[in-house]
Order: structure tokens, then C-alpha cells, then sequence
């Protein structure tokens, strides 16, 4: 019962949030998304990795409101995307 107070809760503060995106061109937080990722890939470093960092942050955002949703092959390929996006984060954040 607890994660679904939890749930409700995290569900209520996101709903203002995903209706502004939600009146957004459909293309355009894929466009946003691909200028965080080219950014965070060209300039490397602590600044790279903290695009990769709000990327990865905000799929997990998604992906947690979605879950309940999803079937196990979507899960299964949403999952792969995030743990993508966390293990370039924690590349460009360990100095060579």
C-alpha cells in the first residue's frame, strides 16, 4: 500500500508538468533530448556528464510513471535506453 501512495503522490506532482509537455510539437523533446546528448558527447567531462545526467534522470522520470503500463518487451527496451544513458553518464565523469 505504501508504494502506491508513493506512486499516487509522484503521479500528482508530475501531472502539471507532463500537460506542458504534453501541448509541445511531438518532435520536439526528441529534439531537445538529441541536443543534451550531443552536447554532453562533444564537450566530455564534467559537463558531459551531467547532460547524460539529466537524460538519464528525466527517461527514469518517464519510465517510472509509465511502468504500470508497459509491456515486458517495452519495459525490457526503455530499461536498456536508461542504463545506456547512466553508464556514458558515469564514462564522461571518470577522469582519464
Amino acid at each position: 500500500m505504501r508504494t502506491n501512495a508513493f506512486r499516487s503522490k509522484v503521479e500528482h506532482a508530475s501531472n502539471g508538468v507532463l500537460q506542458k509537455l504534453a501541448k509541445l510539437p511531438p518532435a520536439a523533446l526528441l529534439v531537445a533530448a538529441l541536443a543534451i546528448a550531443l552536447v554532453g558527447a562533444l564537450v566530455r567531462g564534467v559537463v558531459g556528464a551531467i547532460c547524460f545526467g539529466l537524460l538519464t534522470l528525466f527517461l527514469a522520470w518517464l519510465l517510472y510513471l509509465t511502468w504500470p503500463r508497459l509491456a515486458p518487451l517495452d519495459r525490457l527496451m526503455r530499461l536498456a535506453v536508461l542504463l545506456l544513458t547512466a553508464v556514458v553518464m558515469v564514462v564522461l565523469a571518470v577522469p582519464r
